[in-house]
């Protein structure tokens, strides 16, 4: 696999190649500074991807020629020599597992290696990291904010930048708490269940009943075909008589369109409402064909808006619904999941449960799979050791400045099994133990210490790949979407609150901040 990174990265390559470093050990940290979405955390992802990455990483022969085209005619050919031989066989990656809740400025990658390729892996990990957690955390605050009975369907393949960021879309969406998706290749690919009946163009498609062909549907139990055309005008009328609306008001073409889509689909029908109007038209229409399909043996299984004030809307189809169930003697009717979709954010999640709905599904696109309240996560990728020495960034900005040195990451949990702190120590420092009081400096309160005592102690980050082979076994997506869910419920409420959470305590030992220190003074 030709490796993806910055022409920057093959410049400072050669540097280092040039000035004999190349093989110094070296290791670097890729974290984000602020929480997304003025939250206080994200879901980590894109870890997989990363390590299969990783195990192809290489340069042919033709991304050789090319490099010799686009870098300085003065380079050696030597240079050139050596990344023809080059892989990530001497590269060790740790991490937090995929679908981990990871923190600001906590390492949710840690990689170590020879400088020169450590240097070059950076654009290709920020690449696959930085969007794949991006929209895991977005799909995880719908999830958040839908609880965990509604389901959530992705539906954003044509809104996304493109088919690849289509496809990661519907990946990492799953990972963050969605059902199911309408990208059928994103099904075949990953094993994510897809969903999607009809859309507006298949009903305003027809214009009459004598369209209809075929009109006949074999009965759930055998038997000899029907015509569900007949049956369906003939419960089209009885649902007007108890609704008490003309049923020349329902639209002739999108009972049609109901009927037609019964007999191809008589156990996976599903209404779309609002082609025409939901109340005197889309609603009756459905009802109808629902009704005569229950007659032979089905079950519908839903109805979707795409329109208007879909909360109100969801209760006066469900007071149908249950009108209808009640007066039909037919009690699964009242219970008809009630789908949702038309540019559904945030905000309109806020809405439906401030006024209260009947909405359980929820179709989610362009809000979604481009994230626009905050289109990057911000992850970086910083060396903080090279040949034994710890290195670090200095900025007046402490947000911007680098944690020095190899580093263990610990998180530590209270009484309650809630998480309260991550703590970055040393390597060579002893781990920590439940129950142990600790000494510990937080970060943005670094001339202060502070004393906890955990109730549990769990390290962070597990060895994923060494030897150029992955040597962990990794998870189905389903189960790090569950383990997703898990972790996001282990939180405390106000740290998983999305808007004004409490802030997340990010720590370093005392011996940690002593190396800071001495490294800050030196650099003075």
């Amino acid at each position: 696999m030709s490796p993806l990174t910055d022409l920057y990265q093959l410049t400072m390559a050669y540097g280092h190649w040039r000035a004999r470093r190349h093989r110094a050990p070296a290791a670097a940290e890729l974290f984000f500074r602020r929480g997304p979405f003025g939250g206080s955390l994200a879901l980590g992802a894109g870890l997989a991807e990363a390590l299969r990455c990783l195990r192809a990483f290489r340069f042919s022969n033709a991304d050789v020629a090319y490099l010799r085209s686009v870098l300085p005619s003065t380079t050696e050919d030597a240079f050139f020599e050596y990344l023809s031989t080059l892989d990530a066989s001497e590269v060790t990656v740790s991490a937090a597992p995929e679908g981990s809740v990871v923190f600001p400025r906590v390492p949710f990658l840690q990689v170590k290696g020879p400088l020169l390729v450590v240097q070059l892996l950076e654009t290709m990990l920020l690449c696959l990291v930085n969007y794949a957690s991006l929209v895991a955390t977005n799909a995880a605050r719908f999830r958040l904010l839908a609880g965990p009975d509604v389901k959530l369907i992705e539906m954003g393949l044509r809104r996304a930048q493109g088919p690849d960021g289509a496809l990661s879309a519907s990946k990492y969406s799953y990972i963050g708490g969605f059902d199911s998706t309408s990208n059928v290749l994103a099904g075949k690919l990953y094993d994510i269940p897809v969903r999607g009946t009809i859309a507006h163009s298949f009903i305003m498609s027809f214009t009459s009943l004598e369209e209809v062909q075929p009109r006949e549907v074999l009965p759930q139990a055998g038997g000899e075909p029907v015509d569900l055309v007949a049956l369906a005008v003939s419960w089209l009328q009885r649902v007007c008589e108890l609704l008490q609306t003309p049923p020349e008001r329902a639209n002739q073409g999108e009972l049609a369109a109901f009927v037609s889509y019964a007999i191809t689909f008589p156990s996976n029908f599903q209404g779309l409402l609002d082609t025409y109007c939901v109340r005197r038209s889309g609603l009756p229409n459905f009802c109808a064909v629902a009704l005569a399909l229950q007659q032979l043996g089905y079950r519908a299984i839903g109805v979707r808006l795409d329109s208007g004030d879909l909360a109100k809307q969801s209760k006066e189809i469900r007071r149908v619904l249950r009108a209808c169930g009640a007066h039909f003697q037919v009690p699964w009717f009242e219970t008809i999941p009630i789908a949702v979709s038309n540019d559904i954010s945030e905000q309109s999640l806020e809405e439906f449960s401030r006024e209260g709905s009947e909405i359980d599904m929820i179709g989610i696109g362009t809000n979604l799979v481009t994230c626009p309240l905050q289109p990057s996560l911000g992850c970086v990728y910083k060396l903080v050791e090279v040949n034994g020495s710890p290195c670090l960034k200095l900025t007046e900005d402490e947000e911007k400045m680098t944690i020095p040195g190899t580093k263990m990451i610990y998180r530590l949990s209270d009484a309650a099994g809630h998480p309260f702190m991550d703590l970055m120590a040393l390597e060579e420092e002893p781990s920590p133990r439940a129950g142990q009081e600790l000494v510990v400096r937080v970060l943005g309160q670094l001339g202060e210490t502070s004393k906890v005592v955990p109730s549990a102690v769990e390290p962070l980050h597990r060895t994923y790949f060494r030897d150029g082979q992955v040597c962990e076994p990794l998870p189905s997506l389903t189960e790090v979407r569950t383990h997703a869910q898990v972790s996001l419920g282990l939180l405390n409420p106000a740290h998983r609150r999305l808007h004004d959470p409490q802030p997340y305590l990010v720590a370093v030992t005392e011996k940690l901040h002593q190396l800071l220190t001495t490294l800050q003074q030196a650099s003075q």
